[in-house]
């Protein structure tokens, strides 16, 4: 059984939290550290841009600024996402590492099987599904800036909706991948920090975005700390993937990239408008 390095971050802010993503898959690349698992939260609130998402024209940093709530453009595609009250996940890991499948939908799948394990342990029956969206069998809607309105290739639901959202990207034969797994979800707060057009069109997402995603206080029927919904996953990422996971620490080297990196890119606006 491979061992894989476990680490629980607790809570940073959002250009640290991306920052360390990248630092970790940069000396997983080098050789210098086993694949990783880690969790983290995040302080104070943040929207997180998809890599390729137009920050200007579908955000509304104004908005963001009074409300104190960072914005960060992450490495990987996808939506925009609101992390506020959440576990994050991520996981880096050599592409051809024997134990990862080799497509990018298998991956997704493999890597959801320890979400959907640790959700179990807290009570929740949840499923792994293909929407009909990404095989192009739903009619096309208007689509919102919102991460939880975009179909994805794995979505871990609850009777029909997403309870955690991921995204993936491949870099220099690694792979990154990190997911949001929501404790609550606020769409009216979201929707607030989106750039639309009226009041109506406000009321209109927020209310398709409750449609379409659920948090774990909804589906538990009660208050959820952050401790308690991470203390079941490890042990469950461990058996769904087939690894060892041993308790860790970011290295010297780590630490010190990821300071670097959060000072000089995620921080800075060139990097959050770069589209």
């Amino acid at each position: 059984m491979m061992n894989w390095r476990l680490i629980n971050s607790g809570f940073a802010d959002a250009a640290i939290n991306m920052a360390v993503d990248e630092a970790i898959l940069l000396a997983h690349s080098a050789g210098k550290v086993p694949p990783t698992l880690r969790f983290y939260g995040w302080q104070p609130a943040a929207v997180s841009l998809g890599y390729f998402q137009r920050a200007m024209s579908e955000i509304d940093f104004d908005q963001c600024k009074e409300r104190n709530i960072d914005v960060v453009r992450r490495l990987t595609g996808g939506r925009a996402v609101l992390h506020d009250a959440e576990l994050t996940y991520s996981i880096v890991v050599q592409e051809d590492d024997p134990l990862i499948p080799k497509t990018i939908t298998a991956s997704y799948r493999y890597f959801s099987n320890g979400l959907l394990v640790g959700l179990r342990e807290l009570g929740i029956q949840a499923q792994m599904t293909v929407p009909a969206a990404a095989y192009g069998q739903r009619k096309k809607q208007p689509a919102s800036a919102a991460c939880f309105d975009a179909p994805s290739h794995y979505e871990v639901t609850v009777e029909g909706r997403k309870l955690a959202g991921s995204a993936q990207v491949r870099k220099n034969g690694v792979i990154l991948q990190h997911g949001s797994l929501l404790l609550r979800f606020f769409a009216e707060q979201f929707v607030e920090l989106l750039r639309l057009p009226s009041v109506e069109k406000r009321q209109q997402t927020a209310q398709m975005l409750k449609g379409r995603a659920t948090a774990i206080e909804d589906v538990l029927g009660r208050t959820v700390t952050w401790q308690e919904v991470y203390h079941p996953m490890p042990e469950a990422f461990g058996a769904a993937l087939g690894i060892k996971l041993v308790s860790g620490e970011l290295t010297e080297e780590e630490k010190r990239v990821s300071k670097e990196l959060a000072s000089t890119k995620y921080s800075q606006d060139f990097w959050k408008m770069l589209r």
